[in-house]
């Protein structure tokens, strides 16, 4: 069971998350953090002794887990790499819809913002974006994509859909999230299918 304190840290964590998605990473203050999470004003310092960085950072992990959660069961449809980015992508797109546009990729707003300013958070987005990178390779292999080509086209993969996510948020319509899902899986099955008629 979980402590009173590991609790906090969890709320804390997962406000700071939301709050980067709705005000971006500069413009969630910890005062803000602390009122969302309903949490005491001393506990940011004595869950993040190294103050918001540290939360950031925590945040990031936490929507890193998030996707990786996503990607997984997406994938124990079984229906391969081009139905689970379908998927993927479909889920994304009810997010950020139910939202009213509001939330979007937090891993991609803390890049933008931070990625110049801190080596420790731009390290902790690159792991994020590493992290749902792999697993998608590993679907396109299991497709019979060689490994060198499964990684590049999955890096093509989450780019796609990381700025598909801000366009969609922009012109307030999921439209370029569905696109994005329609080209993503279209490409995907002609990359397998030329595999196949070449081996």
């Amino acid at each position: 069971m979980a402590s009173k304190g590991d609790l906090t840290k969890a709320r804390l964590t997962e406000s700071m998350l939301e709050l980067i998605q709705t005000s971006g990473y500069s413009g969630t203050g910890l005062n803000a953090v602390t009122d969302h999470a309903a949490a005491p004003k001393g506990s940011i310092y004595f869950h993040f002794p190294d103050g918001k960085e540290g939360l950031g950072v925590a945040a990031v992990e936490l929507a890193t887990t998030q996707f990786e959660t996503l990607i997984a069961e997406a994938a124990e449809s079984g229906d391969g790499a081009a139905a689970t980015a379908r998927v993927v992508i479909e889920a994304l797109a009810d997010i950020v819809s139910e939202s009213d546009f509001r939330l979007g990729c937090p891993v991609s707003v803390v890049t933008l913002e931070m990625g110049a300013e801190s080596e420790r958070i731009r390290q902790a987005c690159a792991t994020a974006f590493t992290s749902w990178i792999t697993p998608t390779a590993a679907l396109l292999e299991a497709g019979g994509i060689g490994a060198e080509e499964a990684r590049t086209l999955a890096t093509v993969v989450v780019s796609t859909i990381e700025g598909a996510v801000i366009v969609s948020r922009a012109m307030r319509s999921v439209q370029p999230l569905i696109a994005a899902a329609d080209v993503v899986a279209t490409l995907i099955e002609q990359r397998i299918q030329t595999e196949g008629i070449t081996r």
